[in-house]
């Protein structure tokens, strides 16, 4: 039966898992994204595309980005190279910016949860913008916007758009940055993150996403008491908790 309970409409997850029935049936599709930066006066900006609502993520705001096809990989490629070259071929694609594959860097990679519908493992960078004028085919994407984080994450919390849940995470740790180089050094300065994502239920029947260094992610316990590093996704918006212990985890 399915579950009545109220959700957040950018909950992009499927049931919730637990370790007994979140077994891999079917791998993730590689991807990649790339989010492109620029300085303006009233601080960076991120370039986020509105996608077509009739396909995957369809009517969210996105960074450039898609799957990672054969022609990414040449001959002795690793998987890190192919990434490059999807973001970068993508960003051109999608936004008509040019990249070198080389420049970009690396500082996240996203893997959703076994129910999730549409199963993406995402490789994100992030790269500052040249001086082309965007270009979108008004197919794939129907809308593009350069817009600081923290004013997108105002508009999705007034229920202007729509953003899925490592999108919103990416661009709360940009809206700490008071500009592209501020951001890029901080990006560059540390491992990347890897986010596998366990989704579970509070007590209180609201959903959270949940990654490693949260107190309840070894147990699939969104209750247990500890450091958090989490999104939790109630029905009238995303809160992120992570805490010094938990951000030294991932």
């Amino acid at each position: 039966m399915a579950d009545a309970r109220p959700t957040h409409k950018n909950d992009i997850y499927g049931n919730v898992d637990d370790p007994a029935t979140a077994k891999e049936t079917r791998p993730a599709v590689p991807a990649a994204t790339v989010v492109l930066l620029r300085d303006a006066a009233t601080g960076p900006e991120t370039l986020m595309l509105r996608k077509n609502s009739k396909i995957a993520f369809g009517g969210m705001w996105v960074f450039p980005g898609g799957r990672i096809d054969a022609e990414d990989r040449p001959a002795g490629a690793d998987d890190e190279l192919a990434a490059r070259n999807a973001a970068a071929r993508e960003a051109w694609e999608e936004a008509g910016a040019r990249l070198d594959p080389e420049d970009l860097i690396w500082f996240a990679h996203w893997t959703p949860p076994p129910s999730t519908p549409v199963r993406f493992a995402t490789w994100f960078f992030a790269a500052q913008a040249g001086d082309e004028a965007v270009r979108i085919d008004d197919s794939e994407i129907k809308a593009h916007q350069w817009i600081r984080p923290a004013d997108a994450l105002a508009k999705h919390a007034a229920g202007e758009i729509d953003l899925a849940p490592p999108t919103w995470v990416t661009l709360s740790g940009l809206s700490a940055h008071r500009g592209v180089e501020s951001a890029l050094w901080g990006f560059a300065d540390r491992p990347a993150r890897i986010y596998e994502t366990r989704v579970v239920r509070r007590n209180d029947g609201v959903r959270v996403a949940m990654w490693q260094g949260d107190a309840g992610y070894n147990d699939w316990d969104a209750d247990r008491e500890g450091p958090r590093h989490r999104l939790v996704m109630a029905a009238d918006g995303f809160v992120f908790e992570n805490d010094a212990a938990a951000e030294a985890s991932g």
